[in-house]
């Protein structure tokens, strides 16, 4: 577990340092959560294309852990073919900006929200006393960083809420919110609690990348040995 956390803390200190030596990365005031935006990281004709996908493949979206909540999570989402130009090319840039090793990058996550979906006050870490924990502890192990993007802005609603880190973002077509879910101690960070609020009106859309402590998708004879350095 030292080694773990130990390499936890490695990667924060490296992304971090990535991307305040990128000047087009803003640093954004949150308490005690290490959070990052880059305004128009992508262009109007990249996020038309993204969304033409997301809409080609949405479907109700899931949650890991279980809820007796039925307006827990209402959005619509579908996994990105990693293999589309456009995807591949989107892949690249979030990688090179974050820093991060390609292959602990989740598939990118493609979510669309309509007047009245949501999804609920959650965290994007998982928990070790949850069922799923096993399976995804094989298949690389804690999520680290999100990089969330927004491709579009409804007409109202659809702010990002952190509430524990007092930060309210609104969509704003092309920009890049993204945060370390660990704490400095390489722990789960509480404070990356978040929301995504309902929409008003019109229709918000989102892509989503999720990183990993280790390469995504190891075999378990992988994943039981030392994090890549």
């Amino acid at each position: 577990m030292a080694d773990t956390a130990l390499y936890r803390v490695s990667v924060r200190n490296h992304v971090i340092e990535q991307l305040r030596g990128n000047p087009s990365a803003f640093q954004l005031p949150a308490s005690n959560l290490d959070m990052f935006t880059v305004r128009e990281f992508l262009t109007r004709e990249e996020c038309d294309g993204l969304i033409t996908l997301i809409d080609q493949g949405k479907q109700p979206s899931t949650v890991l852990g279980e809820s007796d909540d039925p307006d827990y999570r209402t959005s619509e989402s579908c996994n990105l073919d990693p293999a589309n130009p456009l995807v591949r090319q989107i892949e690249g840039r979030i990688t090179e900006l974050m820093g991060i090793a390609p292959d602990h990058g989740e598939t990118i996550q493609g979510q669309r929200y309509a007047v009245g979906q949501q999804f609920k006050a959650h965290h994007d870490f998982f928990y070790t006393s949850e069922s799923y924990w096993e399976r995804e502890d094989l298949v690389g192990g804690q999520r680290t960083w999100t990089a969330m993007m927004f491709l579009n802005q409804p007409e109202a609603g659809g702010q990002t809420y952190f509430e524990k880190a007092g930060v309210r973002i609104s969509p704003r077509p092309g920009n890049l919110l993204c945060w370390n879910n660990l704490d400095p101690a390489g722990e789960p960070n509480m404070f990356s609690l978040h929301q995504g609020l309902p929409v008003e009106a019109g229709v918000k859309y989102i892509i989503t990348k999720w990183f990993r402590e280790r390469r995504w998708g190891a075999s378990p004879a992988e994943a039981a040995g030392q994090p890549p350095a």
